[in-house]
């Protein structure tokens, strides 16, 4: 019989098996990330001093940087008054710790300047997540293709891409990880976990995409060119997490995207007006 140690049994965890774990950074005090910890992934932080986290959505130990590289190197580790919530004190690998490619998951601002507050984008991408994860196997925002070969990399990957076929090679990738192992990839995970959490993403990759839209608009190209292309960069980014997660909730009903251009096709030359009245 495995004796727990005492320290762990001190810990309040959900019914889930779970405590929230704050990532901070070391020297500056930044928040990083939250994630969560199960005993396992607290005893492996403890006893390696690096930051193992538990993914949910794969129902699995993930050490933080196996696929980035951007691991955490822990100090100290912290409870809070009602032990249930974990602070790591960390030295953050490449300092970067969101999968954006920024420094911190947290890098919406609320500005309250205005008439109505509105969620601002603070913080630059230092390195654009599709040169950070190469391998589909634990990328947590999907690229437009998962690539079969870990070792091509995204810039050559989109060279040898005829774009003209990017949505029939979608649909072909989508149709395969409907048969994978929900640890094989991030789209296969998805299915595993049902139509609702689909449905989930492409509300919140909805929702993220509006808020870069707000900051683009927000933006003037002749006073910060760099923050201007920052922003317009954001929006194509989401822009493509809505268009992905949309077509993998079609996939779920195996409906490909021909059938999307088809209806497209089909309204060109057509009234906006007259098509909808006609439905």
């Amino acid at each position: 019989m495995t004796t727990v140690p005492a320290w762990l049994t001190a810990i309040n965890f959900n019914a889930d098996g779970l405590i929230p774990a704050i990532a901070q950074d070391h020297k500056s005090g930044r928040i990083l990330m939250m994630a969560w910890m199960n005993a396992a992934a607290l005893a492996l932080t403890a006893q390696t001093q690096t930051a193992v986290y538990f993914s949910r959505s794969r129902a699995k130990l993930w050490h933080k940087g196996e696929s980035s590289g951007h691991t955490q190197t822990v100090h100290d580790i912290h409870l809070d008054c009602d032990a249930d919530v974990i602070v790591l004190s960390v030295t953050q690998a490449g300092g970067i710790a969101c999968h954006t490619g920024r420094e911190s998951c947290f890098y919406r601002r609320l500005d309250l300047s205005g008439q109505a507050p509105q969620w601002q984008t603070v913080d630059k991408v230092l390195k654009d997540p599709a040169d950070i994860y190469h391998s589909n196997e634990s990328t947590t925002v999907p690229t437009l293709i998962e690539n079969a070969n870990a070792n091509i990399d995204s810039e050559t990957s989109q060279n040898q891409t005829d774009k003209s076929s990017v949505l029939q090679q979608l649909d072909q990738v989508l149709a395969e990880r409907k048969q994978a192992d929900a640890d094989s990839s991030y789209v296969a995970s998805l299915y595993a976990k049902g139509l609702n959490k689909i449905l989930e993403k492409v509300g919140e990759e909805s929702t993220e995409s509006i808020i870069a839209a707000k900051d683009f608009a927000s933006c003037d190209e002749s006073r910060d060119k760099a923050q201007y292309d920052e922003a317009r960069h954001e929006l194509i980014y989401e822009v493509a997490d809505v268009w992905f997660h949309t077509l993998v909730g079609l996939a779920w009903f195996d409906i490909e995207s021909d059938a999307v251009l088809n209806e497209l096709g089909r309204r060109f030359g057509l009234s906006g007006i007259d098509e909808k009245a006609a439905r």
